[in-house]
């Protein structure tokens, strides 16, 4: 994808995970449910030849990459298997390995969204009130126009409401929900 050719770029939070951390399984429904969404965000962005970006963590493991991320949540098997084969991050796709919650901090993806010319980003994963929270802040602070896909987000149950109360209710983020998202990203 040249520079400037995309209206807007698919992040996509932390979905390749181990499913290893504290109340992951109060989560994990909602991110395989998220998962069937983004899958099918990400089919409508290829098919439109707009950019689709994996932040993930590095699972504190800081000699691997994310091809090898993704090879470790497919053995887990379960659902961090069924998310990670859902959304098969491939070659079309872009990815950046990040050490905190926002998928900014201390990352490529200022410079990468730069290079692919978007200045609007259409949010999924998960945690919605952890790393997508943050990666909202800080993508409006980057001045980005930034959608969080409502149902293509997971987090912990009593967090999700009050998390999408603030993006929304502070100006950080638009809510859309899935079956309207990609005609926000195309403006």
């Amino acid at each position: 994808m040249a520079g400037g050719d995309a209206p807007a770029a698919l992040l996509v939070i932390d979905m390749i995970s181990l499913l290893d951390f504290p109340q992951a399984e109060r989560m994990t429904p909602r991110a395989v449910a998220a998962a069937r969404k983004i899958q099918r965000l990400r089919r409508g962005f290829h098919d439109r030849d707009w950019p689709v970006v994996f932040a993930n963590d590095n699972f504190a493991r800081w000699r691997s990459d994310f091809h090898e991320q993704v090879a470790m949540a497919v053995h887990e098997g379960g659902a961090p298997a069924e998310i990670a084969s859902r959304l098969d991050p491939g070659p079309r796709d872009h990815f950046v390995l990040k050490p905190k919650r926002s998928a900014f901090l201390a990352t490529p993806l200022g410079v990468l969204l730069a290079k692919l010319g978007v200045r609007r980003l259409l949010l999924t994963g998960m945690a919605l009130e952890g790393c997508v929270l943050a990666t909202a802040i800080d993508a409006h602070s980057r001045e980005f126009e930034v959608a969080v896909v409502r149902d293509a987000v997971a987090g912990l149950p009593e967090l999700a409401a009050p998390s999408l109360k603030v993006l929304e209710g502070s100006g950080v983020a638009r809510l859309v929900a899935s079956r309207a998202a990609l005609g926000w990203a195309a403006g």
